[in-house]
């Protein structure tokens, strides 16, 4: 059964909310994945913050009208299941791991702001650092140079102390 106008003008609007604060559309071709699959995935997508849905093509076309992924409405052929997300990288490697494990899962492109991506770059985005991975590293970076200062300054009187033990053994003996 299909769905009656006020319905997809619902699904329009929950979309294009969707679109408001994404940073990242990825589009895949879902036709021959088994449901307990995408049910998996779907369940993984929502912990990761990632919008994944299965719509059709024309009320997407409809929701990304006037937004900076309006470029991708070229892409859209077929069935495709759409995982929006407002992380620029969660989606692109939440789908890119699904579809490595299922041969009929296949990514058909994405984009990011005003960016139309091909599969491959969707791929390249996915091996990516996380975010937080990324702020990791810099904060390692930036703490280097200070904690090496401390071992530095610490130096001082560590020898000051060894030397004072080494004149101790020295006199004792």
């Amino acid at each position: 059964m299909g769905l009656n106008l006020e319905q997809k003008k619902a699904v329009v609007a929950e979309v294009s909310e969707q679109l408001a604060k994404a940073q990242t559309v990825v589009l895949v071709e879902y036709r021959g994945t088994q449901v307990g699959d995408l049910t998996h995935l779907r369940s993984k997508a929502r912990g990761a913050g990632v919008y994944f849905r299965v719509l059709k093509n024309t009320l997407a076309r409809r929701a990304i009208a006037g937004t900076p992924f309006a470029g991708l409405s070229e892409k859209m052929q077929g069935p495709l299941a759409y995982g929006i997300s407002s992380d620029p990288i969660a989606a692109a490697k939440i789908l890119h791991e699904f579809a490595k494990e299922n041969e009929h899962f296949v990514i058909r492109g994405g984009a990011m702001a005003n960016l139309v991506m091909t599969s491959k770059d969707i791929a390249n985005l996915a091996r990516m650092p996380s975010r937080e991975q990324l702020l990791a590293k810099l904060a390692g970076t930036m703490q280097a140079p200070i904690s090496r200062f401390v071992r530095t300054l610490n130096e001082v009187p560590g020898k000051f102390v060894r030397t004072l033990a080494a004149i101790r053994d020295q006199k004792s003996a």
